[in-house]
């Protein structure tokens, strides 16, 4: 691999086959008693996160202790950011402290990107604005093949704000080098047509959207990046756009649901299809710590 994981647009397919196959070695080590393995003992990981964050900050965390890292945490609230540092002063002092791991998730579309070309440190985008997150494409293609048995030929349908959504782009550059087709479904004020330029489809309708596919990949509304109203209500969002039993009817009778989370119950999906047989959102959760283990391993081995 290259030193950096800023984003899928830009790594080849067979870059993103190897982690996949790390991966699944590594979920079976996870299954052991003693979880832990000492293949990047002695190196550093610093997990700065710089707005908010469950899943993904705590997977990090847990996957570099299974590594045997060393780990340190920085909030933007506790660095000194707050008092006009600026970030890239902040990862050059990081890294002088001995930092070989950067995870970066910040507000600004670009800023790992900005910083894998100022330090040595291998830097990991843990989500960049509305610009991508490639680590959650990468263990949502690891579910996908886990429970679809592969990706080529499947028709994935992406669902809700894919406008702000940079799971919805890190996904859509993945799932389309391995050959699946992809819908992005949503009101037109959050799915534009120009979007059908990353190769996918766009459906402003839902019912027809999905409509015999594969898997159903439900998205939250990012109400934090909206700064306008791309529709009138919550209330009426879910009436037409959430996800429920009879319209998961429309979907291949052995389609799975995902959702990269958090969720929003209620009003993108029904906490009965949430909760249902065929939701695999928790399988996600725990796919991704084997997947960002695979990704440090792999990016470890570059300066071995």
């Amino acid at each position: 691999m290259l030193k950096d994981l800023v984003g899928i647009k830009d790594i080849s397919k067979g870059d993103i086959e190897s982690v996949l196959d790390t991966a699944s070695s590594f979920k079976d080590v996870l299954k052991r008693d003693i979880k832990k393995v000492p293949a990047l003992r002695g190196k550093t990981a610093v997990n700065l996160f710089f707005e908010p964050s469950t899943r993904t900050r705590t997977s990090f965390e847990l996957a570099e202790k299974r590594l045997s890292l060393d780990v340190v945490n920085i909030a933007a609230t506790t660095s000194s950011l707050v008092k006009g540092e600026s970030l890239i002063d902040t990862a050059l002092n990081v890294q002088a402290l001995g930092a070989d791991f950067i995870i970066i998730r910040h507000p600004s579309s670009g800023s790992p990107h900005l910083l894998s070309r100022h330090v040595r440190a291998s830097v990991i985008n843990a989500g960049d604005g509305i610009n991508e997150h490639p680590t959650q494409a990468l263990l949502d293609a690891f579910t996908i093949k886990e429970k679809m048995g592969g990706i080529e030929g499947l028709s994935i349908a992406i669902v809700g704000d894919i406008l702000h959504s940079r799971v919805a782009k890190s996904n859509s550059y993945l799932l389309t080098k391995f050959g699946a087709e992809v819908r992005l479904i949503g009101p037109p004020t959050l799915v534009p047509r120009d979007l059908e330029s990353l190769g996918v489809k766009v459906f402003h309708d839902m019912e027809g959207g999905l409509r015999d596919v594969d898997v159903v990949m439900m998205l939250r509304i990012q109400m934090e990046r909206q700064d306008k109203g791309f529709f009138p209500s919550t209330l009426e969002y879910s009436r037409y756009w959430g996800l429920t039993a009879e319209r998961l009817l429309k979907a291949k009778k052995e389609a799975i649901v995902m959702h990269p989370g958090p969720m929003n119950r209620g009003v993108e999906i029904a906490s009965e299809i949430a909760d249902s047989e065929r939701s695999v959102i928790l399988d996600q959760v725990t796919n991704g710590l084997a997947v960002r283990m695979a990704v440090m391993y792999l990016l470890g081995g570059v300066r071995e």
